[in-house]
């Protein structure tokens, strides 16, 4: 499985997902490999020191010569590997302009490590640009986080139709994995009607499990920590566990 978090819409929740969708599944004994398509590095930062990093993404993408594989590096976390990302992947659009497999570059790198790992989780930029349609190319599954608020809604659609056009153009066999609602306060009214708004709009396509507000996830990345081992007790911990079950359930 290669899955996907991408939703155009900043502040979701998408690098927490893939942090810790891709700790969980490395929980479970599967090779995960995490890559990180998000020039700000979030996912990497929660893992590694990026000052340390020679190269990353951008080189295994743009130099015919690096090979996905040399990019990777193993996380503090047993069975998950992060592809890295540095603030050089944000010239990657503007390298690649014109270029006839711009759109496959990912996808083509993948095949060299592919069958090294059970399961890749892509966390992808808060745009609908060339490095998530990449993503989407490269996916057999999509997840969209989507936050429990007013404007949770907020460019879906768009999301949507980039999908059927990559589906229509270039990846056939791209499947919605599923809606993730997630920053749910359930205390608030307001929050519970978006969530029934969610769920109207996408049905069976929701998740069972909810991401709700949490101070530990939100410190979890300062400490190049996973939710599991920096509060395994929390609330977020069993969330992004029941989830990951979700995930191998569907997928």
């Amino acid at each position: 499985m290669i899955v996907a978090i991408a939703n155009q819409k900043g502040g979701v929740g998408k690098t927490t997902t893939a942090i810790n969708l891709g700790a969980a599944l490395a929980l479970r004994h599967k090779r995960t490999l995490l890559i990180d398509l998000d020039p700000q590095g979030n996912s990497t930062m929660s893992f590694l020191d990026v000052r340390q990093l020679e190269r990353g993404v951008y080189e295994a993408l743009s130099d015919p010569c690096c090979q996905f594989a040399d990019v990777v590096v193993p996380s503090t976390v047993e069975n998950l590997s992060v592809a890295p990302a540095r603030i050089a992947l944000a010239k990657l659009e503007a390298k690649l302009v014109g270029e006839l497999d711009a759109h496959f570059r990912l996808k083509d790198k993948l095949e060299g490590v592919r069958e090294s790992y059970d399961h890749i989780v892509i966390d992808c930029p808060p745009t609908l640009g060339l490095l998530t349609v990449n993503a989407l190319v490269a996916a057999t599954h999509l997840l969209v986080p989507i936050q429990s608020s007013y404007f949770a809604l907020e460019g879906t659609d768009d999301l949507l139709e980039t999908v059927e056009k990559v589906r229509t153009r270039a990846n056939p066999g791209l499947r919605l994995l599923g809606v993730l609602i997630t920053m749910h306060d359930k205390r608030t009214s307001l929050a519970r009607d978006i969530k029934g708004q969610i769920q109207t709009v996408f049905g069976a396509k929701v998740f069972r499990t909810i991401i709700t507000k949490s101070v530990r996830l939100e410190e979890s990345p300062a400490y190049k920590e996973s939710i599991f081992s920096f509060a395994p007790e929390s609330s977020g911990a069993s969330e992004y566990y029941r989830l990951c079950e979700e995930v191998i359930d569907r997928a």
